[in-house]
């Protein structure tokens, strides 16, 4: 997909869409010769050998005979205390992770960007004001309101992510504490257990896709809700749904590719791409990189393959992921305004709709929900531009709370695949501004959830964060983008050249690069069948001409 310079292949631009369509297709080729070159590309051994290493253990220590953990613990805490006592530096690592702080470190002033700042979404909107409701996917116990100690170290959960029994989980609203008696959560009808501490503690280990997915799954309030590419259903894949964590095959965790060091995950996207450098996993010495190349190289494909001429222009995610949420569905659209409808008896509601999931709730308003999703396609450099609440909006257009960095003429931006998830949110009318509401609290709080009182509701949060807010209230519509980089299909299964190589392909609209089979000028298209028709008569009459020819010959 390089820019096209010459102008022949306008002329003969129906041969050229032919022969880069054959020269593409999966499964052309000697397939043994793509395995021999496949196996040479960077830390393609070292990936087989993290995931196939015999015994199964990365630990020397049992944890079932260490002396501080052979207590009958009653609290959280006290497990934290016990894991201090030998993991010395794990408070000070954690405490300075985006994990904890919820903000972007290092993004403009270091207090702004991230999910605790003045960034906003259009799904559960923000988390200042609604904190039990939202900590409880933290890394961290008690965290209720602004008041939250992050210097106490006693407050980390290190079973979150440790935990190898996968029996231990957060309640919903008690602020990142599990349960201390069994107790029903109306919302999805389930009773949580207390945890077994000691026989957790016991069996702690390295984090697994479980213990990540237990919030990433279930990230903006349920079950593939965000990102369209994590759910529950990559917890234990097949290979149809996900070649590298294939849980019969190469059944990668998700540290596999998101590196870390001293509890510093790789892979946030705010102002700092995610993968600065396209180098090899070998040459950035295990670094905290995430891309395709780290394994697979700058040309992964058999040799002389045109597929291997896209990889300047294309993320490989954007051939080899064809579809998002292709076992469970995922939410594509969320519209606030309609919130606060009541039943016949004057009560809070839900409509299900296709796939049993809600379509309407009275606490957050109508949804769409979607299988299968073609995603959609701009230039990514690894790196997002995100709306702040203090930024002004223009409510006469289609406001993006977020959005894909990158151009055509960035060195580090690829053509990279998205989910768009539409929304229609609350703000300030007379600001200009987005706002963010208090969503979540007791009966007797300003709560929406509460009172379903918008003005109410959005009072009370932007004094929360100290924001002016004139008191009306209006809706402005949105779009949020996440980035699609999981459920990577197998080979047979990419993107087919003619999904792009058409007039109304996936890269209709997407400026900067020149398309073959996409971008056609009238012009030039008429000079191409005025060729072909030339050609094709050209041949037909001289084979008429040879016809007579031939019968003149044999009258004499």
């Amino acid at each position: 997909m390089r820019q096209c310079k010459r102008p022949w292949y306008g002329i003969w631009g129906l041969a050229v869409v032919a022969v880069i369509s054959f020269a593409a297709a999966p499964g052309l080729g000697a397939a043994d010769q793509a395995e021999k070159e496949a196996d040479k590309a960077p830390g393609r051994q070292l990936a087989r050998s993290a995931t196939t290493a015999p015994g199964a253990r990365w630990t020397t220590a049992d944890h079932s005979k260490l002396e501080a953990l052979q207590k009958d613990f009653t609290k959280p805490e006290e497990v934290t205390a016990a894991c201090l006592s030998c993991h010395q530096l794990a408070a000070d690592q954690i405490q300075h992770s985006i994990h904890w702080t919820w903000i972007c470190p290092d993004c403009g002033d270091g207090k702004s960007m991230g999910k605790y700042g003045k960034t906003i979404n259009n799904f559960c909107i923000a988390v200042p004001s609604n904190e039990p409701r939202c900590t409880s996917c933290h890394i961290g116990y008690g965290w209720k309101d602004k008041k939250f100690d992050f210097t106490a170290k006693d407050r980390i959960d290190c079973l979150v992510c440790h935990d190898t029994t996968h029996t231990y989980e957060k309640f919903p609203t008690k602020a990142g504490y599990p349960v201390t008696e069994p107790t029903l959560f109306p919302e999805d009808g389930k009773t949580y257990l207390p945890p077994d501490y000691k026989k957790i503690v016991g069996k702690v280990g390295r984090p697994d896709r479980l213990n990540c997915g237990a919030c990433h799954f279930y990230g903006g309030g349920g079950d593939g809700v965000k990102h369209g590419d994590l759910d529950s259903s990559m917890g234990m894949p097949k290979k149809s749904l996900d070649v590298h964590m294939d849980a019969e095959g190469l059944n990668f965790t998700c540290q596999r590719c998101h590196t870390t060091k001293e509890h510093q995950i790789a892979g946030r996207l705010y102002t700092s791409p995610a993968a600065p450098e396209r180098i090899s996993l070998t040459e950035a010495d295990l670094a905290s990189k995430i891309a395709c190349e780290s394994c697979h190289g700058q040309k992964p494909h058999k040799n002389d393959t045109k597929a291997n001429d896209h990889t300047d222009k294309v993320a490989c995610q954007s051939c080899h992921i064809p579809e998002f949420a292709r076992v469970l569905p995922t939410k594509m659209s969320w519209d606030w305004s309609t919130a606060g409808k009541m039943n016949a008896d004057g009560k809070p509601f839900k409509k299900e709709g296709p796939y049993g999931k809600s379509v309407y709730d009275t606490k957050k308003g109508d949804f769409v929900w979607e299988k299968n999703v073609e995603p959609v396609y701009y230039w990514f450099n690894g790196a997002m531009s995100n709306m702040l609440v203090t930024d002004t909006v223009d409510p006469s257009k289609m406001l993006s709370v977020n959005h894909p960095a990158g151009s055509p003429d960035d060195p580090k931006a690829r053509i990279m695949p998205f989910k768009r998830h539409i929304g229609k949110q609350p703000f300030d009318p007379v600001n200009a501004t987005l706002v963010i509401p208090h969503l979540f609290g007791p009966k007797d709080s300003d709560a929406y959830w509460a009172n379903y009182d918008w003005k109410r509701a959005v009072t009370s949060g932007m004094k929360y964060v100290d924001l002016p807010f004139s008191g009306e209230v209006g809706f402005i519509e949105t779009e949020y983008f996440f980035p699609i980089t999981h459920m990577v299909a197998p080979k047979e299964k990419v993107v087919a050249c003619d999904q792009c190589h058409s007039t109304e392909g996936r890269l209709k609209g997407l400026p900067g690069v020149y398309v073959p089979g996409r971008d056609v000028h009238a012009g030039v298209t008429m000079v191409g069948w005025g060729a072909v028709i030339a050609a094709f008569l050209a041949v037909v009459g001289h084979g008429i001409g040879r016809m007579v020819s031939s019968a003149r010959r044999k009258r004499q």
